[in-house]
């Protein structure tokens, strides 16, 4: 055990028993606090004694002092409460702490871990928002909580499916295809005329830093208020990175790299696609990448200026007006899954793409 995590571990015993006494000394003591805490206050002692330390005794005990703050969350929020909570998070925390020692000595482990730390993680900010909201008694129109989006989620499917058609599937996919492959296919010309090179790029530079709620109502007038428009500020958004980004691949080869495929008489195209694409390739799944955000920002922005009565930013800007804020969030949600979605299958596609990379093999050892 390394010194953090005995520090993490005699933080979590503190906080276990000091919402232990502050139940006792309660008038109406809360059972289950109390037997949580006293069952993380006992894996720690093991575990002091050297007994039993396994990150499996520390994930078990978070999860019981989980458990047990669910159960009485409607019953009030006293400070035998707010210690519960701090004693479950820092269990959690060594849990992790462990688990990583654990991945580095079983392979197994490490696809385990690299998808269940995030999702735990992601439950435990989940939790705690659900604590807060309803223990503090959090008014839904400032921040709603996690049940309340749930439910609003679950009984709005058709109009959250409508909505992201509109905006991911037509404006922010098409843009992104339409973007970010004319800026391939430009940069490729601009690498082989130097002369578009020194006028282009400095152009393309001024036209990225344009700010969108500018480019947005110019495209609304132009293309119209349907899904048109909204994809054509998604092209101007994602095109420049794109293109920056392919051309700085392009030039990233060694001379000697290339005078060696020159000496085997190899033409330009043999050239580009044996030796300098695959040189770019993660500075194009790096452009990509960024683009998938970007894209999906930037048609949900452009729908406040003009759409139909359908869009997410539609959606957005109208349930705000309305003192709708769980559709609000449930809206988000939809957003935030369908971007990290892009997100995580370009990455995904990149380490297939880009084995031999450096990076992706430190990953794999």
């Amino acid at each position: 055990m390394t010194r953090f995590q005995t520090i993490l571990l005699g933080l979590g015993g503190l906080a276990a028993l000091f919402a232990l006494v502050m139940g006792l000394l309660s008038g109406t003591p809360d059972l289950l606090v109390m037997a949580a805490s006293l069952i993380l206050m006992l894996a720690a002692a093991r575990r002091f004694v050297g007994m039993m330390q396994h990150y499996r005794i520390d994930l078990v005990a978070g999860l019981v002092g989980m458990s047990a703050l669910l159960m009485v969350l409607d019953a009030g929020m006293g400070a035998d409460f707010w210690a519960l909570l701090v004693a479950s998070w820092l269990f959690s925390w060594l849990a992790v702490e462990r688990a990583m020692m654990v991945r580095r000595q079983a392979v197994g482990m490490a696809a385990v871990l690299s998808l269940g730390v995030p999702v735990f993680f992601g439950i435990w900010i989940i939790f705690v928002w659900q604590l807060l909201t309803v223990g503090l008694e959090i008014p839904m129109v400032l921040l709603p909580s996690p049940e309340q989006i749930a439910v609003r989620f679950f009984s709005s499917t058709s109009v959250l499916w409508a909505d992201f058609q509109q905006t991911f599937v037509k404006a922010a996919l098409t843009g992104y295809i339409m973007g970010c492959g004319s800026a391939f296919i430009l940069a490729i010309l601009i690498d082989r005329v130097p002369f578009l090179q020194r006028g282009l790029l400095p152009v393309g530079n001024f036209v990225s830093a344009l700010p969108i709620i500018g480019i947005a109502p110019v495209m609304v007038m132009w293309f119209g208020f349907d899904w048109q428009s909204k994809a054509a500020v998604v092209v101007v958004m994602t095109f420049f990175p794109m293109l920056v980004n392919t051309v700085a691949g392009l030039q990233a080869t060694q001379a000697m790299e290339r005078d060696l495929l020159r000496t085997y008489a190899s033409s330009y195209f043999q050239l580009l696609i044996k030796l300098r694409l695959p040189t770019a390739a993660p500075f194009i799944f790096n452009a990509l990448k960024i683009n998938s955000t970007l894209a999906l920002i930037g048609a949900i922005v452009a729908e406040f200026f003009g759409t139909p009565i359908v869009g997410l930013g539609f959606r957005i800007s109208t349930e705000v007006g309305r003192m709708n804020l769980d559709m609000v969030w449930a809206e988000i949600v939809v957003a935030a899954l369908a971007g990290s979605l892009s997100y995580g299958l370009l990455g995904l596609l990149e380490r297939q793409v880009t084995f031999w990379h450096p990076s992706n093999r430190r990953k794999q050892s």
